[in-house]
């Protein structure tokens, strides 16, 4: 996670209606977004998705035939967010055993268990004989040895680079996506030649950039990556700011945590 902003809004444990009944625990909140339609269980005081999950999200381009893989899927947020939209079954991997089994009671009460597998698996290890149209990541930014761990075990291994890093994910992608499949990821702007030259070593090039500003005149905390196999100049697409100068939610910001947005086209 590149930030500690926590997004969504909370919800008593008592409020919900229509999806199957699923057990909310005391360390746990329940959380809405997408103005009401996606329903996140997280803990309290453990992994919460930041930002960076909707930018994501935002930022995937899917065809209604495309099989996806996400790789570390923390608490399912990403792929709940993307399977709203046409798309064909995502398979959400997660080592930690305790956000797993979050991100499978988020895919019950969200009623997508038929478009959503979560599987509890280290995603360097994981091996499908089929390969996927799409992969995604939200890595780990930290480096190994280097920051501050967390209070808890289960945001260290979600930001440090604790489990994998940056050229672990990128030979899983390349490992487990179609030669003509896309990829994406969003990545601390400071790590950009990291996610470049990791990509490369393993047969990956940049096909689309977007650098993503926390307000206008500031520096590209954040940027998105799309990626393939294919040898080409990568396009470099319209910044997204976030906020304006008295610190509002710019619109398209704004567009993005509704759930209206697509991104600029490409």
């Amino acid at each position: 996670m590149s930030s500690d902003k926590k997004i969504g809004k909370k919800i008593g444990p008592h409020t919900v209606c229509g999806p199957p009944p699923v057990l909310i625990r005391e360390d746990e909140t329940l959380d809405t977004f997408y103005r009401g339609r996606v329903l996140v269980l997280q803990r309290k005081r453990g992994y919460r998705f930041a930002l960076d999950a909707p930018l994501l999200a935002d930022f995937i381009r899917t065809r209604r035939t495309d099989e996806l893989l996400e790789l570390g899927t923390g608490s399912g947020i990403i792929s709940l967010l993307v399977g709203l939209r046409p798309t064909g079954p995502i398979t959400a991997v997660e080592i930690q055993p305790a956000l797993a089994d979050i991100a499978r009671r988020n895919v019950i009460i969200n009623r997508m268990a038929g478009r959503i597998t979560v599987v509890r698996r280290d995603f360097r290890t994981y091996r499908r004989r089929k390969k996927f149209d799409i992969v995604f990541a939200n890595p780990p930014y930290i480096r190994k040895r280097t920051g501050f761990l967390s209070a808890t075990a289960e945001k260290s291994v979600a930001k440090h680079e604790l489990k994998c890093d940056i050229v672990e994910v990128m030979r899983a992608t390349a490992r487990l996506l179609k030669k003509g499949g896309r990829a994406y990821f969003v990545y601390p702007a400071r790590r950009r030649d990291d996610l470049e030259t990791a990509a490369r070593a393993c047969g990956l090039h940049l096909h689309a950039v977007r650098h993503v500003h926390p307000r206008p005149g500031a520096e590209a905390n954040l940027f998105l990556a799309e990626c393939g196999f294919a040898a080409k100049e990568g396009r470099v697409l319209p910044p997204l700011v976030l906020y304006d100068d008295r610190g509002g939610t710019s619109a398209e910001t704004r567009r993005i945590f509704e759930g209206r947005n697509r991104g600029p086209a490409r």
